[in-house]
């Protein structure tokens, strides 16, 4: 008997590869931001309810989905959301604060009073044909309303229910009615508590405090892993056919960065305290004065930390340290610290970049250091590599004209994420929206604004 012949052409070997062109020239074309106007959206089927209210999270969350095209509908109080007064200084632009304007990015915007029963019913006849509602109220207020994953399920079984609350809507604090803001997010994590500068023998840095992590790193962790769990819901809901509900603490998400904190309390019962320019696993990798600035400077293997004491030209720092646990000792870690910086203040961040390029890219010895320049927020904006990464944009939005923004973080070949616009004022998409959806027209929508409902 003769065996049929089977032929095994994998789904690749129709693909032709192009190669007369280097990798970083291929993908810059393939993944060019600049192009993302002509490729398809990945989430263009979905509708979002975004009814988070005076929370960072909540805006982040829904605008990472918005940014991958969602269709997403931003519901503030007839007043406007709370979150347009975050803003440095007390500024608005055009009566927006600054916080919001960048995460209002991609949203259709309608106001909409839940605490009538009026609002509360347009808000369900809304969420019975959304695939994502977002919310941030205090466990127990959407459920008063009606409004709850239990009330809407069983009207869209399909829904994909998300609640960013603070303490989260199960466990003893659950009902607490304690505030719910990122500060309280990133002190209940233990993030915070090794935040800061410790104090150091010689009393250089004598606060010795915790420190906030900058800008609501609470709420922004919360709001990313919201995003990948709803994300993980739609993907099982296109399996099964079932919505499901999400149930996000942001002080749970930022935890998640915990790293090795809590195995180190639960195997020694010791706390790390605050951290500051060092570190309980590696070092030296720690942040150095130089002359004209900071940088960020590693080596801390035994082999690499012999490579910076050789470009240091300090064979002696390396023999009064010679063990990685000599170099993590807490009571060696600020002298270590204090010889980078006598070192280091002779140079500029460009000129130990330079060091260290010339010893590690020529070989000069062995080990491997790594540097780079700290910079803020005004050389980051004007260095010409991020614009051309995309990772900035100025826009001319149709409302607020021509503002800087950060663009999506993705660059990707076929479903790039983007920004279409930044946002709007309160209530603009009333009519498109209410009407596309509900039906209701704008002599209905005057009298529900004359009675509080929009």
């Amino acid at each position: 008997m003769t065996l049929p012949k089977i032929t095994t052409t994998l789904p690749y070997e129709d693909f032709a590869v192009e190669t007369d062109r280097t990798w970083v020239d291929w993908i810059h074309d393939a993944d060019d931001p600049k192009k993302n106007h002509l490729k398809l959206e990945a989430l263009d089927d979905l509708l979002v309810l975004d009814v988070s209210e005076a929370n960072i999270g909540g805006l982040f969350c829904s605008s990472i989905l918005g940014e991958f095209g969602a269709d997403v509908i931003r519901i503030e109080p007839p007043e406007g959301d709370l979150a347009r007064k975050f803003t440095p200084f007390g500024y608005l632009y055009k009566g927006t604060g600054l916080g919001y304007l960048v995460e209002g990015r991609n949203k259709y915007h309608i106001t909409l009073n839940l605490k009538k029963p009026e609002g509360q019913e347009a808000f369900r006849r809304l969420a019975a044909q959304a695939d994502v509602v977002i919310e941030s109220s205090k466990p127990g207020v959407m459920d008063e309303y009606g409004l709850s994953y239990r009330h809407l399920r069983a009207i869209n079984p399909r829904l994909i229910y998300c609640s960013i609350y603070t303490y989260g809507h199960f466990g003893p604090e659950a009902g607490c009615g304690k505030p719910d803001y990122d500060i309280c997010d990133q002190a209940r994590s233990g993030i915070m508590a090794v935040t800061g500068e410790p104090q150091e023998q010689e009393q250089r840095m004598p606060w010795n405090v915790p420190t906030k992590e900058g800008n609501w790193m609470g709420w922004y962790a919360g709001g990313a892993w919201a995003s990948f769990g709803i994300l993980a819901a739609l993907n099982y809901r296109n399996n099964t056919g079932e919505g499901q509900m999400v149930d996000v603490a942001p002080p749970e998400a930022e935890l998640r960065f915990a790293d090795y904190h809590i195995q180190y309390y639960h195997a020694f019962k010791e706390l790390r305290g605050i951290i500051g320019a060092y570190d309980s696993a590696v070092f030296p990798y720690t942040i150095i004065k130089t002359k004209d600035g900071f940088s960020f400077i590693a080596g801390f293997s035994d082999v690499n930390w012999e490579g910076l004491t050789n470009i240091m030209k300090n064979p002696e720092l390396r023999e009064r340290f010679p063990t990685i646990f000599d170099r993590l000792n807490k009571e060696n870690q600020p002298l270590i610290h204090q010889e980078l910086e006598k070192w280091s203040a002779h140079y500029t961040c460009d000129e130990i970049l330079d060091m260290v390029q010339d010893y590690v890219l020529n070989r000069r010895g062995p080990g491997t250091v790594a540097t780079a320049k700290m910079t803020d927020i005004k050389e980051t904006f004007e260095d010409e590599a991020w614009w051309e990464r995309g990772v900035f944009d100025k826009g001319t939005d149709p409302y607020y004209g021509d503002v800087a923004f950060q663009a999506p973080a993705w660059k990707m070949t076929l479903t790039p994420a983007r920004v279409k616009w930044l946002c709007r004022p309160i209530g603009a998409d009333n009519e498109y929206i209410f009407l596309r959806y509900l039906g209701v027209g704008k002599e209905k929508l005057n009298e529900w604004q004359g009675q509080g409902i929009v």
